[in-house]
């Protein structure tokens, strides 16, 4: 039996007004990431810098992260960063922005470090040399507060990048469920579609173990208990409060047992056509469920715990009451024409199998299994 790891996130707040926590922070200044302006919009921002001042801490914006960040606008944060010298980064936002925040921290703390060389995981050289990190998600679905997982676009090569380091893991996660009751209905839903596919990537992994399971079958569970309530009904605080926990819980599991192929397609498939990596995952989710099946017993052990049939089902059953289409040319957030997805299906179907969350899905997937799964989720084809 080989030797294994297991880490837990450095310290989580969790609840109503966790938020109030950043005005015990000790420090000087802090660089506030954020994305569009939804944070500034209902007033987090202010708020934020508010506590920070309460603390001592002068603070500045760094703003304007995309939904799917650049190489380019981590390099532009770093620079910021250098600048006004922090030692306190705190990323407030979806995870697109903590996600950027993370990968600024390394350049910030690291300025002759290029994006080439980190990444392969584990390469980035040691952080908090300069500064510590905070992460505040809005959404409750990627887990970047608590992860050791960045994903960040190289918009000339349509190549997103899982960057995997585990100095990465922030020093403190705030999970208030004020922020993500904000968030449009869209957004609930194709991130807490992402918490989902996070958690049941994480049961079927060949690295997951005791440690991870639990996590992860108790994420399931809430997802399908409390998505549809928090999609349907914004304010409801209880939903909001148990899908930001499914969130970091799902983010727990994963980040020890890692991922597996939906993951891996739909980095490919977002750098190729921007579709939202949540939305990608959840409608490759079925497919590569029904996949998987033929070389793991976990969905079954999953079913059981839950009662339920079929588990591919029951995520076609979820996506249905969230409004998400079955298949990709379905797609109305961005366009698929045919023709343009079968030019880059051969390019996209080796990028993808060549991802690192490959390495741990189920079986031995070919490079034709993953082509195969790609027309089955654009066409609606049968993957059992």
């Amino acid at each position: 039996m080989a030797t294994l790891s297991f880490s837990i996130p450095r310290d989580i707040v969790y609840g109503e007004n966790a938020l109030e926590r950043l005005s015990t922070l000790r420090g000087t200044r802090a660089v506030l990431v954020t994305g569009g302006s939804s944070m500034k919009k209902f007033g987090f921002l202010d708020k934020a810098a508010a506590l920070l001042a309460k603390a001592g801490i002068e603070s500045t914006v760094i703003d304007g992260v995309e939904p799917n960040p650049s190489v380019q606008t981590v390099r532009r944060g770093a620079e910021a960063m250098l600048t006004f010298k922090p030692d306190w980064i705190v990323a407030i936002g979806g995870g697109s922005a903590i996600d950027a925040a993370k990968v600024m921290w390394c350049f910030y703390e690291h300025p002759g470090v290029k994006f080439e060389d980190i990444i392969t995981p584990g390469s980035m050289p040691s952080l908090r040399n300069k500064a510590r990190f905070v992460a505040i998600p809005s959404t409750s679905g990627t887990a970047s507060e608590i992860t050791a997982f960045s994903v960040i676009t190289d918009t000339e090569k349509h190549i997103k990048y899982p960057i995997v380091a585990a100095d990465m893991v922030p020093d403190l996660a705030i999970l208030d469920p004020a922020l993500p009751a904000t968030m449009p209905a869209s957004v609930t839903a194709n991130t807490g579609m992402d918490v989902l596919c996070h958690a049941i990537e994480a049961v079927a992994s060949t690295a997951a173990t005791s440690f991870t399971d639990p996590y992860a079958v108790e994420a399931i569970k809430l997802v399908l208990a409390y998505l549809p309530k928090a999609f349907s009904s914004p304010k409801d605080m209880d939903a909001r409060f148990h899908m930001h926990n499914a969130s970091a819980l799902a983010g727990m599991a994963f980040t020890n047992a890692s991922l597996g192929l939906v993951h891996s397609l739909a980095h490919k498939i977002g750098g190729e056509f921007g579709v939202t990596h949540g939305l990608a995952n959840a409608i490759l989710l079925p497919y590569i469920i029904d996949f998987n099946r033929k070389s793991s017993a976990k969905y079954g052990k999953v079913e059981r715990d839950l009662g339920v049939a079929d588990l591919a089902d029951e995520v076609r059953k979820l996506n249905a009451k969230l409004g998400i289409p079955a298949t990709f040319k379905d797609c109305a957030e961005v366009p698929f024409e045919e023709a343009k997805f079968l030019a880059v299906l051969d390019r996209m179907s080796a990028n993808a199998h060549a991802d690192p969350c490959t390495l741990t899905n189920p079986g031995a997937p070919t490079v034709a299994d993953v082509r195969r799964i790609y027309e089955a989720a654009y066409y609606g084809r049968s993957m059992k």
